[in-house]
This record gives C-alpha cells, sequence and structure tokens, in this order.
C-alpha cells in the first residue's frame, strides 16, 4: 500500500492523543487548575491534530462529515463517532479539573473507554480487510492499543509503567512482523485462485495488466526492498523501545528525560507506521505480477 503522509501522521499523533487521554481520565496524573489545563491542552492538540490531518487523505476533505453516517457498517464512521464523543466528554472532564478543582471520576472512567474504543475502532478500519492479509490479524488491534497506551503512560510520566509497556510492544510489534511476512503466502491468494483457473495449472500473465501508471498502482501496490525494510525495522526497534526503555530506567527521571524518551518514542512510531501501510500487500497486486 502507499504510505500516505497524511495517514501517517494520524495512525501516530492521533493515537498518542488518546492514550494520553485514557491516562487523564483515570486521574493520571491527578493535576488541577494550570497543570490540568496543560495536559488537557496536549491531548487535544495530539487527538485532535491526527483527526485533522486523516481528512488531508480523502478525494474531497469537505466530505468527511458523510462518514459519520455510515456508523452501523463503517469503522471508520464509528471511530468518528466515537472520537467526537470522546472529545466532548473530556471537555467537560476538563472544565471540572481546570476551573473547579473537581475530578468527577465516573465521568474521567468513562472517557478513557471512549478513548480505547477510539484507537480500537481507528486499528479495526485496517484489521477488517481480507484484501490485505498483513493487515487482517487479531495481533493489530492488540499493537494499536498497546501503542497508545505506551505513549501515553510517556507523556503522563510514568517511568516504570511505560518501560514495562514499551517492552511488550516491541515484543509483540516484532512478532508482528514476523507473522505479517508470511500472510500473503498463507492466506492462499495467487491468480489461479482469482480467476477460477487454479484447478487446470498454474496461471500467469501473457502481458503486463497496464502499460503506464495507474490509480490502482499508486494507492494499493507499493514495492519495498527487503534490505530496506529490515533497517527500517531494526531502527523503529531501537527508537520505539530500546532508546526509550534505557532512559528510563538508567537515567534519574527529569523532565528532560522524558521528553527526550517521548521524541524517540514517536521517531519510532513513524517509522513502524511507514512500514505498516508500505509492507501491506493488497491482493490485487498479485494481477500486476507477471511471475
Amino acid at each position: 500500500m502507499h504510505p500516505a503522509p497524511s495517514v501517517i501522521i494520524f495512525t501516530t499523533i492521533s493515537g498518542l492523543g488518546f492514550g494520553y487521554f485514557m491516562w487523564l481520565g483515570l486521574g493520571i496524573p491527578d493535576l488541577y487548575g494550570w497543570e490540568a489545563f496543560a495536559a488537557f491542552f496536549v491531548a487535544y492538540a495530539f487527538s485532535v491534530g491526527g483527526l485533522l490531518a486523516s481528512t488531508f487523505h480523502l478525494a474531497n476533505p469537505k466530505n468527511a462529515i458523510y462518514s459519520f453516517s455510515q456508523w452501523q457498517t463503517s469503522w471508520l464512521s464509528r471511530e468518528g463517532v466515537l472520537s467526537v464523543i470522546a472529545l466532548i466528554v473530556f471537555a467537560i472532564y476538563a472544565i471540572g479539573r481546570i476551573f473547579f478543582d473537581t475530578a468527577m471520576p465516573l465521568l474521567g472512567y468513562l472517557g478513557a473507554a471512549l478513548a480505547i474504543l477510539t484507537v480500537f475502532s481507528t486499528s479495526m478500519i485496517y484489521t477488517q480487510l481480507k484484501t490485505v492479509p498483513r493487515w487482517n490479524m487479531p495481533i493489530n488491534p492488540v499493537l494499536f492499543l498497546l501503542y497508545a497506551i505506551s505513549g501515553g503512560a510517556l507523556l503522563s510520566m510514568q517511568p516504570i509503567v511505560a518501560a514495562v509497556l514499551l517492552i511488550v510492544l516491541t515484543a509483540l510489534q516484532i512478532a508482528g512482523w514476523m507473522m505479517g511476512d508470511k500472510r500473503l503466502a498463507e492466506s492462499g491468494s495467487t491468480k489461479g485462485t482469482a480467476t477460477g483457473l487454479n484447478t487446470i495449472g498454474q496461471v500467469r500473465l501473457f502481458e503486463s495488466a497496464h502499460t503506464t501508471r495507474n490509480y490502482i498502482l499508486d494507492e494499493m501496490v507499493h514495492i519495498v526492498g527487503r534490505k530496506h525494510s529490515q533497517k527500517l525495522r531494526m531502527i523503529a526497534v531501537a527508537a520505539i523501545g530500546v532508546i526509550p526503555v534505557l532512559l528510563l530506567l538508567l537515567l534519574p527521571q527529569s523532565l528532560i528525560v522524558t521528553l527526550i524518551a517521548l521524541a524517540s518514542h514517536v521517531i519510532g512510531v513513524f517509522a513502524s507506521r511507514w512500514l505498516f501501510f508500505a509492507e501491506a500487500e493488497h491482493v490485487v497486486g498479485l494481477y500486476y505480477n507477471r511471475g
């Protein structure tokens, strides 16, 4: 799949924002007044900024409003509806903490649940697609949720919790890559199954499907060299988990250490998200491969 920058930004910073919202909804950290204002400002900046970035991948961003009407059948629509409700709930929750020194824990728990459901809905936009076997795996929603929760733990200044979550995230991300590498072959999709001619022999293309680039090739087919992919995976692993964990566990904790760990983590998430899209083989690509 073509790794569109807008979608990479969306899945990276929006997840980070809603992950931070989850911890704030649980009262971690327990902030009031101007400190609460700063925390909720950061959460809203990440969440809303990511959601706005996603609209730039639409042919006409103005039509984004219509996606809300399909919530009964579309995970994209459910994500939109849940995100708006979560942001409204957290607005009320934040007002209580900022202006009235009131926690309203039940409202916070509701907001935390909505934040997690929003991230889960985002993951299901991709996981539901059987035409992209690498995405169609149960581990993908787990990874999306872990990325959000561990990034939120970093923002909420929980060094030990964040370190443990990042270790688990890194291990599962490596496992996800290993499973994903086998998914297209395990799916059984071939030119033969697509045409129904696999029972009489091996199906091969005589000519290329198109002589020039087209929308399908631009959006659905993206070839990544194995060496390039492996290097990016190593960079992602180091930045997502190894460097932040070492910083959190070996250095005295301070705001500077946390910010450096967070910056490293975000760089790693961008790299892993690029791979998430670039390595996703859509089955339509089989039509363009003459092998």
